[in-house]
This record gives C-alpha cells, sequence and structure tokens, in this order.
C-alpha cells in the first residue's frame, strides 16, 4: 500500500550513457556434430568482455558511476530464449526456456522463483571492483535483461535478432519474452534497473561473473571477465551540458538496438501493416529517453543515435504531456501510412480476426496541485494504458475532407494473408492545437473516470480523444504478438496540422499508456469529500470499434482519499500481488 502527499508532478530527469561502439573481441566456437545437435536442449552460453578497458565519468555535480563495463552474454547453436508470464495479477511470475530436442522446440519450466517480475534475471551478474591495493571497492550483483542492447558476434549469425527491444516496466505487464540470438551477445549491465557507485578519480580492476544458479541453470561455465576501469572526474562547465549528451561513461538504460527500421515500406492500399528491412542495429550513444505523457516510469531503451540524444536533452524541461517522444528511446519508428484514398464500396465487417482492446488498473497514482496558476486546486492524477491482446491488429485511419476541422474515422480488417477484406465507419480524428498535444487524436478510444464506493460516477477524465502509440509491451506471449511494432514514436503516428489522412494502429501485445496530470485529464478531487473511490480506465466506451470480446474492456483500481483542501493525499492498496500505486 502506497500514500502519496500532495506533489507537483515533474517529469523524471533524463540521464544518458556510452555503450560499446562495436565487439572488439574475437569468439571461436566449434561447429556442432549432428550427434551433438540432436541432443542439445538448450544454447551455449558465454561470458566475455568487449574490450579489457573501459574509461568511466564521474560527474563534480552529480558524483557516481555507472557500471557499463562491457561484458555481454553470447549465445551459440540456439538462441537463449524465455517466456516469462503471469496468469493473473493474484499468480506469481514464472518462466520457461524454450530448448530444442531433435531440432524442435520444447517449452522447459524454469525453477519457482527464477524470475520475481518482468525486469530481467535477478542478481545474474556478479561484480567486484578493486582498487590499486587489492581492497574491494565494490562488491554487487545486478539483473540482467536478455533484451538489453546487442550485437553479433560473428558474420555468419542472424542479420537481426527476433527478440523485443527492452523489458517491460510497466506494473501490470502480463507476459514478455526475451532472448539472445544465436551468434549474438547481450550486454550483461543492468541500465535503468541498477544504481551508480561514488567512486574516487583513478583505476580499478572489475571482475564480473555469472552467479552459480544461473551457471547451473544455464550451463555457464565459471569464466569471470576481467576490465580494467579508470575513473575520471569532470564538470558540466568543462564543455558537456548538464543533460549529460555527449560524454563517455554516462547512464545507459536497458535496450537492445537489435534493429534500427529503414523507411517503412508495407503500406501499400488493401493491406495491413507489414514490417520494414531492418537496418543495421545501433549499438553507441545509447541514453534513455521518455515518452511524454505515455508513461511515467523509467525508460529502458536500447541504443540510440547521439543525435537523438541532444533532441532529448533539449526536451528535458517540457511538461508532461503526450507530445512528441520515444516510447522507450529505442528509435523515430518511421510514420504508418494511410490508404492512398477513402475506402470504396459498401461497408462491411467480416468473419475475420478482430483487435481484442483491454484495460490495465491505472498505476502512477498521485495528487497534484495542477501546477502554480491553478492555486487551491487538488489533482488526482494517474496513468492507463489500453492493450490490444489480438489476435488482430487495431487498425484505424483518419480522412479530411478538404476544409473540414476533423478526420473521418474507420477500422480496417484483414485476412489471414494480410489483405483487406472490409471496413466501417468508426468516428472521428479531430487535431488537438494545445501545448502538451499539437497532434491527431482519435475519438472515443478510452474514458477514465472516479467511481465512489458504490462504483457510481464521481468525476470524469476530459480525455477521451487519443493519439495511438505503441508504448508497451503488455504481453508479447498472446497470439500474433508483434516483437517490433512500428509507430511507437507520437510525432510519427500521429500526423502534422496539415495532414490529409492519418493512420493510427495499436499491435497485438502491445498498449497505450497516457499519463492523466495536466488539469482537464486528471480528476479534479477540490470538492469530492476523502472516502474510498475507483479508478476506471475503459476501453472502447462508445463500442463503435468492432472486437473479439467487448466484455474485458474495464479495469477498476483501489484508491482512498484523505487529507485536507489543498494537502490531499492518496492511498493506493496494493492490487492483488501488484503493490505499485
Amino acid at each position: 500500500m502506497t500514500t502519496t502527499r500532495t506533489t507537483r508532478l515533474r517529469r523524471p530527469l533524463l540521464a544518458g550513457t556510452t555503450a560499446v561502439a562495436a565487439m572488439a573481441v574475437t569468439v571461436g566456437f566449434m561447429a556442432a556434430t549432428p550427434e551433438q545437435a540432436k541432443a542439445a536442449t538448450g544454447p551455449r552460453l558465454s561470458l566475455i568482455a568487449a574490450t579489457g578497458s573501459v574509461t568511466l565519468t564521474s560527474w563534480k555535480e552529480d558524483p557516481g558511476v555507472y557500471l557499463d563495463l562491457g561484458t555481454y552474454l553470447t549465445a551459440e547453436g540456439t538462441p537463449l530464449e524465455l517466456k516469462v508470464t503471469r496468469k493473473s495479477y493474484k499468480d506469481p511470475v514464472t518462466v520457461t526456456q524454450t530448448v530444442f530436442e531433435g531440432g524442435k522446440a520444447k517449452a522447459k519450466t524454469l525453477p519457482k522463483g527464477t524470475v520475481k517480475d518482468f525486469s530481467g534475471l535477478p542478481g545474474f551478474a556478479e561484480i567486484t571492483l578493486t582498487d590499486r591495493t587489492g581492497k574491494v571497492v565494490v562488491s554487487r550483483a545486478e539483473n540482467f535483461c536478455p533484451n538489453n542492447a546487442s550485437g553479433r558476434v560473428r558474420p555468419d549469425a542472424p542479420a537481426t535478432s527476433k527478440y523485443p527491444e527492452s523489458c517491460p516496466t510497466n506494473p501490470f505487464t502480463l507476459g514478455s519474452v526475451w532472448g539472445v540470438e544465436k551468434g549474438w551477445a547481450a550486454n550483461t549491465y543492468a541500465g535503468s534497473y541498477t544504481q551508480p557507485v561514488k567512486l574516487a578519480a583513478g583505476t580499478y580492476t572489475a571482475k564480473v561473473r555469472v552467479a552459480k544458479k544461473y551457471r547451473d541453470l544455464f550451463g555457464i561455465a565459471d569464466r569471470p571477465a576481467t576490465v580494467k576501469v579508470t575513473v575520471q572526474e569532470r564538470s558540466w562547465e568543462e564543455g558537456a551540458t548538464p543533460a549529460r549528451s555527449a560524454a563517455a561513461g554516462e547512464h545507459a538504460g536497458h535496450g537492445a538496438g537489435h534493429q534500427a527500421p529503414a523507411a517503412h515500406n508495407g503500406h501499400g492500399p488493401g493491406h495491413a501493416p507489414t514490417p520494414a528491412q531492418a537496418g543495421a542495429p545501433e549499438t553507441s550513444g545509447a541514453g534513455p529517453s521518455y515518452n511524454v505523457g505515455h508513461g511515467p516510469l523509467k525508460a529502458a531503451p536500447p541504443a540510440l543515435p547521439w543525435a537523438t540524444k541532444k533532441q532529448q536533452a533539449a526536451r528535458a524541461d517540457v511538461r508532461a504531456g503526450d507530445t512528441t517522444g520515444q516510447t522507450d528511446g529505442s528509435r523515430r519508428a518511421p510514420a504508418l501510412a494511410p490508404q492512398a484514398k477513402r475506402p470504396a464500396g459498401n461497408p462491411s465487417v467480416p468473419n475475420v480476426p478482430k483487435p481484442d482492446l483491454r484495460s490495465l488498473p491505472a498505476y502512477g497514482i498521485t495528487i497534484s496541485d495542477g501546477g502554480q496558476d491553478i492555486p487551491g486546486k487538488d489533482y488526482l492524477a494517474f496513468s492507463a494504458n489500453v492493450w490490444n491482446a489480438g489476435p488482430a491488429q487495431l487498425v484505424v485511419d483518419g480522412f479530411r475532407s478538404p476544409g473540414k476541422a476533423k478526420m473521418d474515422a474507420y477500422q480496417y480488417f484483414y485476412d489471414a494473408r494480410g489483405k483487406q477484406v472490409g471496413y466501417t465507419p468508426t468516428g472521428t480524428m479531430e487535431w488537438d492545437p494545445r501545448p502538451g498535444h499539437v497532434h491527431w487524436h482519435f475519438t472515443d478510444f478510452a474514458s477514465y473516470r472516479l467511481l465512489k464506493a458504490d462504483k457510481k460516477e464521481a468525476v470524469r477524465s476530459g480525455k477521451e480523444a487519443f493519439c495511438l502509440a505503441n508504448t508497451d509491451a503488455v504481453d508479447y506471449t498472446v497470439k500474433n504478438a508483434n516483437w517490433h511494432p512500428y509507430n511507437t514514436d507520437l510525432s510519427t503516428a500521429c500526423g502534422q496540422e496539415n495532414s490529409i489522412s492519418v493512420r493510427e494502429v495499436l499491435d497485438v501485445g502491445s498498449g497505450d499508456t497516457y499519463t492523466q496530470d495536466l488539469p482537464g485529464q486528471s480528476f479534479d478531487i477540490t470538492d469530492v469529500p476523502n472516502g474510498t473511490y475507483y479508478i476506471q480506465v475503459l476501453a472502447n466506451p462508445a463500442k463503435r470499434l468492432k472486437e473479439t470480446n467487448l466484455d474485458n474492456n474495464s479495469a477498476l483500481r483501489k484508491v482512498v482519499l484523505g487529507g485536507t483542501p489543498g494537502r490531499r493525499t492518496v492511498t493506493v492498496p496494493a492490487h492483488d500481488l501488484v503493490n505499485a500505486n
């Protein structure tokens, strides 16, 4: 249970880091015989160091060093593939490994307690730092997300990794897929899930090893990686900006950098969105970003180009809204192209797979004063997510008639081959010119309501129009889940003021989180009595969108309001086993 007092919401500070630019190591492996391949039940995993020495930076204004030491876990023979799930929020998180026997995939259940959440394998990497005298100055264990920043270790490895880009951070995640592609290596650095250590300028020796329980579980040899560490102290006044946009040793987030999509090329008329040819992976300049207005949690980003990091730093003081931003720091996603013209023929809703919109319970719940420009007001702010459980994408196109302020919106349906086989009108899209928005919103996608203890409505959020973006990997184990969704970037997903048409897509397995902190979106509780309430997140409230199931669109989160005017509090009880406000 969490209780928060009145506070003004602030977006998290951005932090950055440098990831290794390339694997400066050659790893040789012997090819397995047919007999060995048939008997193999899992990948051959090894811990390696990309370099024998690294230089890390400690900032005078913000002392602390992030231990991105350039150590990687490699997979050979077969990929390391883990599926992490929970049946419900009443059940613990469990994990199975995909192994191969006789060339056939088989699920192997790993011991209970192997994972605690969706942030990675806990205590995987054990790190020890000694100074010049041999004195131990750091001894810690860190989580490992197999979807971390990665790259190939040999030229004949698969050109791209099929696995997702980062481990989920949403507290209500239901299923995730983690993996290290064969012939690839994933950084063992814990990124956003770790804390810096205070080290004086000087030289150290770092020894990194895989914890014994994981060596035994996955058959990893006990061969620690040793790296010489040089810590340098610098000041932002020496030429680097406070946003840390261009210096070595900065804080990286989780992520993959598996593939940086090229221009989107699969949106011909009559077809669903299709994957674009992936470009070479980015493995340098990694740093977290924050999808403004789309989720309050720390980012878990793959590698990111320096130019994009600088753009993020320039946005560091922008008030939270639902403006331009990357959802997980992975990239600026390519725009999704709508149909070239309005659909022809009679509308129809064919008997083909459709999306299944579901709501997650609210989280990130706190009290806000609405900013200094609205004194004496109390607002209940929260984050809300509507996701698509599939088995089909939600595809909505908006078309603008010349001179009209709104677009007419249509939902599209596709057969198993991706051919468009029907469409139906589904409301409108409207241009929102307000600061913090400045893009096209699809109306009536979701509704947020504060319900009394008897479940009757007390307050309704004014936010009922949305730009759809795949901000969160909610459950990548559902049928047809897309592990590499497009339109994760709001600036490309939501169009411009002069757009003639817009395509918005919510992919299978992904959800769209919105933070409701601005007045008009958050609940005005200034005159709401203290007591027990429920935050309702309701998907498809007008039932205009065609789904496989309309009975799972609502999610409730219990809250208890207290305090006095101007100093209201909110207590958020745990939601089954999820104790996150």
